[in-house]
């Protein structure tokens, strides 16, 4: 007496898949995988080092101000009964500051808006 009949062994084989395999860059962003974890990581650099290159504009132009004022013929110059120093550092920083800051946030969404672009791909 033999005992219940097995069913003869089936060899199962993933099917072939045809081209390459696509990524999904929204599901390993979302699951913090390692190619997620890099393509944050693109981002984060690439927002960093727009913060440190415009940061670096008005320090220089702030800096370079008062050097200007005592070798050049600047420091001396009056206008409506103020010195020329005192209308540049009360009046002309701000605009270069709104435009820095405003160049700021349209590179940063530039930036992101490409990120985004490469997740939905």
């Amino acid at each position: 007496m033999t005992g219940p009949q097995r069913p003869a062994r089936q060899r199962v084989v993933l099917s072939q898949r045809r081209g390459a395999r696509r990524v999904r860059t929204r599901v390993e962003v979302a699951e913090q995988t390692g190619i997620g974890e890099a393509l944050i990581g693109g981002l984060i650099r690439a927002q960093l080092g727009l913060a440190l290159r415009l940061g670096l504009v008005p320090v220089a132009v702030l800096c370079a101000l008062p050097v200007l004022f005592e070798i050049g013929p600047v420091g001396s110059v009056v206008v409506l009964g103020v010195r020329l120093p005192w209308l540049l550092l009360g009046g002309a920083v701000y605009p270069l500051l709104f435009l820095i800051g405003r160049s700021y946030v349209r590179q940063a969404e530039r930036n992101e808006q490409d990120f985004l672009e490469l997740a939905e791909d």
